[in-house]
């Protein structure tokens, strides 16, 4: 896998017209294009056909119901071709199992991903709901997902290490909270650089701010891809 195929730009943006733009000078860039809550709310699955002419899209939609619900709602999405969906791990093994086969039934050939601990919850976060620590919650839900059919896991860059030893080498592991040295972490409580993710695991980084934000995205797309062994 080249660097470049490495990088998900996260395209959260307000309008399609915004997102087209960028993914119009990204294309070639980066290996994914994320489309999530906020364009998919807003223009649905018009906005992945769009963002798909430009490359292989990553539907982060966290699917997280009655495994009927999110098996029938997988089903539509696997019509559209994504590359990748989002579902909540902790929504439960039938409920993974059913996003697998759903994708699968509707004609769909992309990997079925599974979130483990948000990024944006802290240690205090788990704490304060009276969870287990991202230790102990975050290699669990590792493998009830993996056991369920789900090939790929999303976990935060710190987590990389504890889920690669719960799940072993196979699984697909993907993690946002990506910033270049020296940044902040904007929304993300335990974020990582490039190559520290890597190293740690990650096979698929999911980068926003740093690259929508920049004012020549594609020489910040390559600047990131540079930071990877």
């Amino acid at each position: 896998m080249s660097a470049h195929e490495r990088l998900c730009v996260a395209l959260d943006v307000e309008t399609l017209d915004e997102a087209e733009a960028l993914a119009a000078r990204l294309t070639g860039e980066v290996g994914y294009f994320k489309v999530g809550l906020e364009l998919f709310a807003a223009h649905g699955p018009e906005a992945v056909r769009a963002i798909g002419a430009h490359g292989p899209v990553f539907l982060d939609i966290k699917l997280h119901d009655i495994p009927t619900q999110v098996g029938r709602t997988a089903r539509r999405v696997g019509a559209l071709q994504v590359g990748l969906l989002t579902v909540h791990a902790s929504g439960g093994s039938a409920m993974v199992r059913a996003a697998v086969e759903g994708l699968a039934d509707g004609g769909g050939t992309g990997r079925v991903l599974a979130v483990t601990v948000l990024t944006s919850m802290s240690e205090q976060d788990l704490a304060d709901v009276n969870a287990p620590g991202a230790a102990t919650q975050v290699p669990a839900l590792a493998r009830l997902a993996t056991a369920a059919g789900a090939p790929g896991l999303v976990c935060a860059p710190r987590d990389l290490p504890l889920v690669r030893d719960a799940v072993g080498e196979e699984a697909y592991l993907v993690t946002p909270g990506i910033r270049p040295a020296g940044s902040g972490e904007d929304d993300h409580a335990r974020a990582a650089t490039p190559a520290q993710a890597v190293a740690d695991g990650a096979d698929l980084l999911v980068v926003g701010r740093p690259i929508t934000r920049a004012a020549d995205p594609a020489a910040a797309a390559r600047a990131l891809a540079a930071e990877l062994p």
